[in-house]
């Protein structure tokens, strides 16, 4: 059996989606119907990582876990304390490859760090995910270009080797469903530093139309992150931006092709794919979840 954390989010739901058929599979979520039911086989229940009876309701019989947390405290270490007492032997855990980065000190960073360290000390076997921001993150310019046929961004000129989230989710599938990688941690990244002015000119071909990217000021983009995030998380994601200016983001890593026997996808690709999200009239606003998760590493 396997248990899914996170399947209305970002990675959860393609992983949900990419889950081999007659799989038994579990999917703990705080609101079960908003999880897209996949296979007969999966199972929806309710948990909640601040309830720790549920957690081990979640965990029974379970051998192997995958793991996301997306807000600074202690929610891994109840899920592990769970898992020990469910008898998991197994936790594949989505992190981000900012941890990588000596410089880097942010309080998502430092709290990344500190789970890590948990699941590499638990007695469990582990797997850890270290993806770069995902390429789904500008669906947040989604009203902009809508209205305005503009993006505007922070430091916009500088490369980011953003990566697809469904390259993410067949990776973690892998890690989750084959034998050999247990104690490997995975950085995972597009297949290209893009810059966001670059993604602009991505997006407008996707569209058939011409876009412009605007430069946001340090100021504007702390002021608009203040108003929507706690100061701490606000601050922390300022000082991931200091790191993708100064191109502590641009490496490219080979886990993905060489995982998946394929390139990484593009985020021309990614554009193509999504273009229905930045056109008119949408069904939904699409909105991503920023939360102090791997997103924005």
């Amino acid at each position: 059996m396997i248990l899914l954390t996170g399947a209305t989010g970002t990675i959860g739901r393609e992983v949900l989606r990419l889950l081999p058929p007659g799989l038994p599979a579990r999917i703990m979520a705080r609101a079960p119907e908003r999880v897209v039911r996949g296979h007969p086989e999966v199972r929806v229940v309710r948990g909640d990582f601040g309830d720790q009876d549920s957690l081990l309701r979640a965990a029974r019989g379970v051998r192997t876990a995958f793991l996301v947390t997306s807000r600074i405290g202690d929610d891994d270490l109840r899920f592990l304390d769970a898992a020990r007492e469910a008898g998991v032997r197994r936790v594949v855990k989505l992190s981000a490859a900012g941890v990588l980065d000596p410089l880097a000190g942010d309080a998502i960073t430092r709290w990344q760090r500190r789970n890590e360290e948990l699941w590499q000390h638990s007695g469990l076997e582990w797997t850890l995910l270290r993806p770069r921001a995902f390429m789904s993150n500008a669906l947040a310019w989604a009203p902009m270009v809508r209205e305005r046929g503009v993006v505007r961004a922070l430091y916009g000129r500088s490369g980011h080797a953003c990566v697809d989230p469904r390259d993410v989710a067949a990776v973690a599938v892998l890690a989750l469903t084959e034998q050999g990688h247990a104690g490997r941690r995975y950085t995972l990244t597009g297949p290209a530093a893009v810059s966001a002015a670059q993604q602009t000119a991505h997006l407008g071909e996707a569209l058939g139309r011409r876009l412009r990217f605007e430069e946001m000021d340090a100021e504007e983009a702390c002021a608009a992150l203040r108003r929507r995030y706690p100061r701490e998380v606000a601050d922390a994601l300022m000082e991931k931006a200091e790191r993708l200016r100064a191109g502590g983001k641009e490496e490219v890593g080979a886990a993905v092709p060489a995982l998946l026997g394929r390139p990484a996808g593009s985020f021309r690709t990614w554009a193509r794919d999504h273009a229905d999200a930045f056109g008119p009239a949408p069904a939904k606003e699409a909105r991503p979840r920023c939360a102090p998760g791997p997103g924005g590493s």
